[in-house]
C-alpha cells in the first residue's frame, strides 16, 4: 500500500490519539489535506512529528460524519421563539397553512443557518435539503438557502433539491421556475405525489424527466401516497428512470406503500428499483409505517435516511441529531439486536453517501476526514443512546466541539 502520509508532504499533519475504530480497534488517525492518511498505534505510541498538531481523542469512539439524506431547511423554525402548530392532519392543510405564515417567519436564512449549526454540532457532514418552488416564492427561498450552503462550505456540503411543494401541473408557472432553478445553485430536481396533487401521473413525470435530461440531473421525488396510487407512482418512476438510461441521484423519498405491499408487489417493485439504481430515502417517521429497510437492502435498493422537517410547521420534533434519526428508524422498524443497529447506522451515514454521490467517505487511509467522535463503547450503543458528541471533523478541520459549532 502506499505511504499516503510520506506522499503528502510538508502540509501540516493532524493526529487524533486516543480513539476506537468502530470494530473495537484502538488507534490513532493520521490526518492531512484534508484526508486519513494512516491509522497508528494507540495512545501517541508510535512518536508523531514533532509539528503534528494532537487532539486527545479521549477513548471515544470515532465515525464517519453522518449524512442527512432528505431535510427541509428552509422551512424550519428551529433556534427561534416556539410558534404553537397551526395545520391540521391533511396535505393539504400543511400546504395552505405553510403558505398562509410564511411572511411572519424569520427570514430564511437565518433559521437554515441556525438548523445547519445543530446538525454540524451533532455529526452531520453532509446534508440534502428540498428547497420550496411554487408561484408566490418564486426561487427566493432557493436562493436564500444557496447564499447559507456557501458560508457553510468548509463545514458541511450541501445538495440542493428544486422542490415544487404544491404541485407541478397545477401551478402554472412552477416547470419553468423548476427549470429556472439549475442556474440559481439547486443541484436536483424534486418532484411530489403526481396522482394525488397533480391528478396526473403522466403528466407531471413527462415535465420533470424533459427538465432532468436537459439540465442532466439526478430527480429525488417525494412519494407519499399509500395503496395502490402509491405503488403505480413508485414503478412509473423508476420505469422512468430505466427508459431514459439516468443514473446518479434518483430517488424515491419515503415511498409509504411500499409498507403497505403484498409480497408479490413488493418483489417486482424492489427488483426494478434495484435494476434501474433508484434509491429509497425514509425518515422513519410516525406518522406512516416505515418501508421494509432490510429488506429492501437484501434485494439491492439503497436505502438512506433524513431527518426531513425539523421543528417547522409540518412537525415539531427534532433537532438534526442523525444517530437520533438512526435510533428512531431502528425503533419503528423492530431492530433490537447489534447487526440491526448498525443497519440504521448505516442508512445514517454511509448509505446516504453513496446515494448522494459523495466520495472517500469512511475511515480507512485516504478517505475524506469527515468524522466525529461520540461518547460510546460501540455504534450500537452510539445509535441507542445518542450520547455527546466531543470532536467533529471536516476535510480534517476541527468544525464543533462539545456540542458547538467552531467559529471560522
Amino acid at each position: 500500500m502506499e505511504n499516503l502520509e510520506d506522499k503528502a508532504g510538508a502540509a501540516d499533519l493532524i493526529v487524533v490519539t486516543n480513539v476506537r475504530l468502530p470494530n473495537g480497534r484502538a488507534t490513532d488517525l493520521h490526518i492531512r489535506d484534508g484526508l486519513i492518511v494512516r491509522h497508528g498505534e494507540p495512545h501517541g505510541m508510535d512518536r508523531p512529528e514533532a509539528t503534528a498538531h494532537i487532539i486527545d481523542g479521549k477513548d471515544c469512539l470515532v465515525l464517519p460524519g453522518l449524512v442527512d439524506g432528505h431535510m427541509h431547511l428552509d422551512k424550519t423554525l428551529f433556534g427561534t421563539p416556539w410558534f404553537p402548530q397551526q395545520a391540521g392532519p391533511s396535505r393539504w392543510s400543511r400546504i395552505e397553512t405553510e403558505k398562509r405564515l410564511r411572511a411572519e417567519l424569520p427570514p430564511v436564512a437565518q433559521r437554515a443557518a441556525n438548523l445547519i449549526d445543530s446538525c454540524i454540532a451533532k455529526g452531520t457532514t453532509a446534508i440534502r435539503t428540498h428547497v420550496d418552488i411554487d408561484p408566490d416564492i418564486g426561487l427566493d427561498q432557493l436562493r436564500a438557502v444557496r447564499d447559507v450552503r456557501e458560508d457553510y462550505a468548509d463545514k458541511v456540503d450541501i445538495q440542493i433539491v428544486a422542490f415544487p411543494q404544491s404541485g407541478v401541473l397545477r401551478c402554472p408557472g412552477v416547470a419553468d421556475l423548476l427549470d429556472a432553478a439549475f442556474a440559481e445553485g439547486a443541484d436536483l430536481l424534486g418532484g411530489i405525489d403526481p396522482m394525488a396533487m397533480d391528478e396526473d401521473l403522466d403528466g407531471q413525470l413527462d415535465v420533470l424527466f424533459e427538465i432532468a435530461q436537459r439540465h442532466d440531473v439526478g430527480v429525488d421525488i417525494h412519494l407519499h401516497d399509500g395503496g395502490a396510487d402509491g405503488l403505480a407512482e413508485i414503478n412509473a418512476f423508476t420505469a422512468r428512470v430505466a427508459a431514459h438510461g439516468l443514473s446518479g441521484g434518483m430517488t424515491v423519498s419515503h415511498g409509504f406503500a411500499l409498507a403497505g405491499a403484498d409480497a408479490a408487489e413488493f418483489e417486482t417493485t424492489a427488483a426494478a428499483m434495484a435494476k434501474a439504481g433508484v434509491s429509497l430515502a425514509t425518515h422513519g417517521g410516525g406518522g406512516s409505517p416505515p418501508p421494509p429497510v432490510k429488506m429492501l437492502r437484501e434485494r439491492g435498493v439503497e436505502v438512506f435516511a433524513g431527518n426531513d422537517n425539523v421543528r417547522d410547521l409540518w412537525s415539531p420534533y427534532g433537532d438534526g441529531d442523525m444517530l437520533e434519526r438512526a435510533m428512531l428508524l431502528a425503533w419503528r422498524s423492530g431492530f433490537r439486536n447489534d447487526p440491526d443497529l448498525a443497519v440504521a447506522l448505516d442508512c445514517a451515514g454511509a448509505a446516504g453517501a453513496r446515494a448522494l454521490g459523495l466520495t472517500g467517505h469512511g475511515l480507512e487511509p485516504g478517505c475524506c476526514a469527515d468524522l466525529f467522535t461520540v461518547m460510546a463503547e460501540t455504534p450500537a450503543e452510539a445509535v441507542v443512546s445518542r450520547p455527546r458528541r466531543p470532536l467533529v471533523m471536516k476535510n480534517g478541520r476541527i468544525v464543533a466541539t462539545d456540542g458547538a459549532v467552531v467559529s471560522n
